[in-house]
Order: structure tokens, then sequence, then C-alpha cells
């Protein structure tokens, strides 16, 4: 039996009722279809999505007997993925464009960050204490975790978070800013 001559077995199957045979349609086009999505949209996420969307499709067309040729299944899937990634395109182009045009007023402004002269703060950090300040530095400065700099500290994660806790309450007590 070929390939296509299995296929319009399975489309009609489909039809009939049979669910197993809708499991062997998605085992066989599922990788076809992200491949499809991959080389036109260039994302894993938006093909994961181009799979389950071009499948319900699929399944739904199939089990109303939509598919006039069920020897057609592989031409229908493909056709059915190309308008899809259109349609994909057409809505992702309009959000651009209501976010333009709308983005502003419906995206709030960001809270005023308070201004903190940098000397004054550099003479705050200056005043922890030697492991608070290094906490700190690592944590703040050079953007490691808890754990990173736990690790290079040879403390616990849950001590550098205290330690970090404790050298921000003080640093906003030097600066007069309330927690």
């Amino acid at each position: 039996m070929s390939r296509e001559q299995g296929e319009a077995d399975l489309a009609l199957r489909i039809a009939a009722g049979q669910r197993e045979a809708e499991t062997e349609v998605c085992r066989r086009m599922a990788p076809r279809i992200r491949l499809y999505g991959l080389r036109h949209l260039r994302s894993p996420a938006a093909a994961d999505d181009l799979v389950q969307q071009v499948l319900i499709t699929l399944l739904q067309a199939l089990r109303a007997g939509r598919l006039r040729d069920s020897s057609k299944l592989a031409p229908f899937v493909m056709g059915t993925c190309r308008m899809t990634v259109l349609d994909m395109r057409r809505t992702a182009r309009r959000q651009e464009q209501l976010l333009a045009e709308f983005g502003p007023e419906l995206i709030p402004a960001p809270p005023p960050v308070p201004y903190v002269e940098s000397e004054r703060l550099g003479r705050c950090v200056q005043a922890l204490k030697e492991r608070e300040r290094t906490v700190v530095v690592l944590t703040f400065f050079d953007d490691q975790t808890s754990k990173e700099a736990a690790a290079s500290l040879g403390l616990s994660e849950a001590n550098v978070r205290v330690i970090r806790h404790r050298a921000i309450k003080q640093l906003h007590s030097c600066l007069g800013v309330s927690s």
C-alpha cells in the first residue's frame, strides 16, 4: 500500500468515526507541519502553534467529510499550513499596528524611580561590612543569583539572601529612603 493510499484510508476511517485513525494522522502529519512552520515562521513556539491549529482544522474537516478527494490529504494539509501562516502573519501585523497606535495609552508609565546621588550611594556601600558589601556587589552589580553568590562565597543560599536583605535595609537607612 502506497503512502497516499494509506493516507486516503486514514481519511475515510476518520470520517467513519475511528479515533485510532485520528491519532495516526496526527502522528504522520505533525512533523511535516512543524517543519513547514519552522521554515516559514522561524520560531519553534510559532511552529508548535501552527501544528495545533492545522491539526484541529484537519480533524474537523475529516470528521465532517469535507475532504473531497481523500487521496489528497497531504496537499490539503500543506494548503492549510500556508493559509494558517498567512493568517498568523496578518494577525501579527494588525496587533503591531494597534499597539503602535493605542499602546502608549494602554501601557501605564512606570513609576518614577527615586534619584539617588551616586557618590552618596558609593559612601553608603563602602560603609557596609565587607561580607555585606561583597554580597551586594555580586548580586546587584555582577547580576549573580543567590545560588551563584553562595557558591562563590562558600555560604548557603539562604544565608546570602539574609545578608543581602540586611544590607539593603542598611542602605535604605543610610540613604534616607523609606522601605
